[in-house]
């Protein structure tokens, strides 16, 4: 497959061959759900906790006598319905992460570039390369881009420059290769990534990548 390479001003400088493997792969529905099922779950701390009526602190005799008092027939004061008393099936610190295995979460991550590439959702750019942090310059590109929908800057590694160009303008995140992730691909419209970012992407999550196709833009 061949996508276009834009520049900076919105203009087609070239075209490259990317990896079918990686761009061209068919929708998987319940993969790319199971995978993002799994990235939320795996998020979650699970430290939250309670205690039930054998921690917290109190004693355990009978509060008063079982008949003629008038009274609900209540055993102690860390009853849970009692004010301040236990939790009854509270919360208690647990593990929420999920397995799954990994070449179902590649090709989870493969379901999704292709999509944006289906649905014409996906950009590639020659390089974003500000010589110092700039929110104008980068207004300008994306204005130049046409692109006006929440949208996942990808880069072939950390480029602090783009980063802070990019993280004063609400609907914009920029992320590296490697860390190029389901619930991102999912919460965002548009996908932008530099020459270096789809290569890198190619070279991580690439199945038979051959010659031509990681040195046809050389």
């Amino acid at each position: 497959m061949e996508v276009p390479v834009y520049n900076i001003s919105g203009e087609i400088v070239k075209n490259i061959v990317v990896n079918d493997a990686v761009f061209a792969v068919p929708f998987n529905e319940a993969v790319v759900h199971q995978a993002m099922v799994k990235q939320r779950a795996d998020a979650r701390q699970g430290t939250s906790d309670t205690k039930g009526r054998g921690e917290v602190a109190g004693s355990g005799k009978k509060m008063y006598a079982q008949k003629h008092t008038g009274e609900a027939r209540v055993g102690d004061k860390r009853s849970p319905t009692r004010v301040h008393g236990g939790v009854a099936f509270g919360p208690h610190p647990r593990d929420y992460s999920k397995a799954m295995p990994k070449k179902m979460r590649q090709l989870a991550l493969r379901c999704l570039i292709s999509s944006k590439v289906t649905e014409g959702g996906l950009k590639v750019v020659e390089q974003l390369a500000f010589e110092a942090p700039k929110t104008k310059k980068m207004v300008e590109a994306l204005d130049a881009l046409k692109i006006s929908s929440k949208t996942l800057i990808v880069t072939g590694v950390a480029e602090a420059n783009v980063v802070k160009s990019a993280r004063n303008i609400p609907g914009i995140k920029t992320l590296p290769a490697h860390i190029l992730n389901v619930v991102d691909l999912l919460t965002y419209d548009t996908l932008v990534m530099t020459e270096d970012a789809v290569r890198k992407t190619e070279q991580i999550w690439g199945e038979g990548l051959s010659q031509e196709g990681s040195s046809a833009a050389i």
